[in-house]
């Protein structure tokens, strides 16, 4: 009877991973972002994304800072909003702000390949037209320029 439970105890697990096809989504991630697999198990996402910049500066020969972080930085997250528990009887919008940043990037060529250092927009010969201005005061050449990296 032991017995049975610790064959069972084995395959199950076995099953679930075959079933879940776990390790082929973690081999074809390390495929596709070029990290290590253990480093999809033991580090977040972040690194996933800097690999895939990595190869794209690389490919536009362009060299990427490295940037130490010093521990006890706080990180806030999102707001979010407990809601009201209750019977609606109009429908209710919900927001998902998880792409914004990135298509608000993309859409406006904001990345650090394209940002133009304080007058150098006149040093180089740029008009007006040729980059924008955010509310911070930085500016970044439009994509008609140059086109960003991410």
């Amino acid at each position: 009877r032991l017995a049975v439970y610790c064959l069972k105890d084995a395959y199950l697990p076995l099953r679930l991973l075959q079933k879940l096809m776990c390790v082929i989504n973690y081999m074809e991630m390390a495929r596709v972002t070029g990290v290590p697999l253990t480093y999809l198990l033991s580090r977040g996402q972040q690194i996933k994304v800097v690999s895939q910049l990595l190869r794209q500066a690389m490919k536009q020969d362009l060299v990427m800072p490295v940037v130490k972080t010093e521990g006890g930085e706080d990180y806030t997250g999102a707001t979010v909003i407990e809601p009201e528990k209750g019977y609606y009887s109009l429908p209710i919008a919900t927001l998902d702000f998880s792409s914004l940043y990135p298509s608000i990037m993309m859409a406006h060529n904001l990345c650090y390949t394209t940002l133009l250092q304080k007058g150098s927009a006149e040093k180089l010969g740029l008009s007006s037209e040729d980059f924008i201005k955010t509310p911070t005061g930085d500016q970044f050449v439009k994509s008609s320029v140059r086109k960003g990296l991410l």
